[in-house]
């Protein structure tokens, strides 16, 4: 019997408080090793192995099944296939591969049943909102034009050329102003580039999933922390790009938290310049402080973010010195600007589920909770160059990843006749309202009822 709504309240802290559970899902055990260390997508994926029950294997609903023979040849490339050894990745193999003829294939590679349960709420039924969904998204995909994500790389290439351009520019110019603005367009270009960028991380090889490198971050790192963390356990104790910020900034509605938490809209204006600095450092520190990191998890793409000062060195004619303080000047201004549009993109807002807040099912159809979990933006989703810049069409991304940007505006009518059949909770707002929603979102401490969820709806 589900307890009372004040007595949840109460509940939900005290869950949060022992950090035995989550507080949402209490049937799931807290994740090993979410509080520890620098909090580095290695060392989720080192946690994440400790709970799923996989065996060294990879583990999809309640099977094993044995990859290694099948890496080469990935049509997502090996990289998906060597992050996730020894990992549950139900979620992923359901929301990377619509073809359904993918189930026949991974079962050749079957070795034995798992030995327990999932360690993960969601469910996928044949007849549940997103396997229904998907099937038809599936048949609707050969009706939409081929060559239609040509306009999200020329979208992608073109930002890319203008910031080599404009940090050309800002480190030649001798005039102030224009040396200014030049360092403003490059920064937000930059920005841009990566947000673009992460367009094309959840696919297999490109050359574009490479830009995301160029501002000191790392592409490998991001597949874990975006796209096998925070994609499939959306704003749950499992996703990174929220536990990541702890104890800087707190999303999670808790009773219990420092009292410098409420002032996290200040922090983020000192801390944001710095994130991708922060995270090369942090990087490049594991390989001091953890045996084998280098070896196992550094790759010859961790130096493109290098060959943005030296571009503008070799391409200004101004001195090293002056060069290094203008690439700085863009890459702390790049960072200030990716991480403000990507805390307030989708996902911070006090009628956006958190880990805390009341559900109605703990254990929801994967593709339901995504939509709990989703904000859309109409200002954003109403232009193609925006949802590329500005994190765009995002309930359908979080649903359907590996599909181009510019699909899945095609997908909206099969889409929203699902989400009406299903009474699925999707969620559209202003880029202002959820600006201040995610404001909110870090002073709320007391989790959301269902009383209050269907007052507001």
């Amino acid at each position: 019997m589900a307890p009372k709504e004040p007595d949840f309240v109460e509940i939900a802290h005290q869950r949060a408080k022992e950090k035995k559970t989550h507080v949402s899902f209490p049937q799931l055990k807290y994740p090993s090793l979410r509080d520890e260390g620098l909090k580095d997508p290695v060392l989720w994926l080192t946690g994440k192995a400790m709970d799923d029950g996989a065996e060294g294997l990879w583990r999809v609903h309640d099977k094993l099944y044995d990859l290694e023979s099948f890496i080469d040849r990935h049509p997502g490339g090996r990289e998906w296939l060597e992050l996730s050894k020894g990992l549950d990745v139900t979620e992923a193999f359901e929301a990377h591969h619509l073809n359904p003829s993918t189930e026949k294939m991974l079962s050749k590679f079957y070795i034995r049943d798992a030995k327990s349960p999932r360690n993960s709420p969601f469910t996928f039924q044949d007849d549940g909102f997103y396997r229904t969904l998907k099937k038809r998204v599936w048949e609707e995909l050969k009706t939409i034009p081929k060559m239609e994500n040509r306009r999200s790389d020329m979208v992608t290439d073109g930002l890319l050329a203008t910031c080599l351009a404009a940090s050309t520019i800002a480190s030649w110019a001798e005039n102030y102003w224009i040396a200014t603005a030049a360092c403003f367009v490059a920064s937000v270009c930059l920005a841009w580039i990566l947000v673009a960028a992460h367009n094309y991380i959840h696919r297999g090889p490109n050359f574009r999933m490479y830009y995301f490198n160029l501002a000191l971050w790392s592409y490998r790192d991001f597949r874990v922390s975006h796209v096998l963390s925070h994609h499939l356990y959306t704003n749950t104790l499992m996703d990174l790009e929220v536990s990541g910020f702890e104890p800087i900034i707190f999303w999670n509605p808790r009773k219990e938290r420092p009292f410098y938490a409420d002032y996290a809209i200040v922090i983020e204006q000192f801390v944001f310049p710095f994130m991708f600095i922060l995270n090369f450092l942090k990087r490049t520190s594991l390989i001091f402080l953890r045996p084998g990191f280098f070896t196992h998890h550094i790759r010859w793409h961790d130096g493109i973010g290098l060959l943005l000062p030296i571009w503008i060195y070799l391409t200004s004619g101004a001195s090293f010195y002056h060069a290094v303080v203008t690439w700085l000047w863009i890459n702390c201004t790049a960072s200030f600007i990716f991480f403000t549009i990507g805390s307030n993109a989708a996902h911070h807002h006090p009628m956006i589920f958190k880990d805390g807040d009341e559900v109605s099912d703990v254990t929801p159809d994967w593709g339901m909770h995504e939509l709990e979990a989703v904000m859309d933006r109409r200002d954003i989703n109403d232009s193609h160059f925006k949802v590329m810049t500005f994190f765009g069409h995002h309930a359908l991304h979080h649903l359907f990843p590996t599909l181009d940007h510019a699909v899945l505006e095609h997908l909206y009518p099969v889409f929203l006749e699902y989400c009406e059949k299903y009474k699925a909770n999707f969620k559209e707002t202003s880029s202002l309202d959820l600006f201040i929603g995610q404001i909110k979102a870090t002073l709320k401490t007391r989790p959301t009822l269902l009383t209050e969820k269907k007052s507001r709806y």
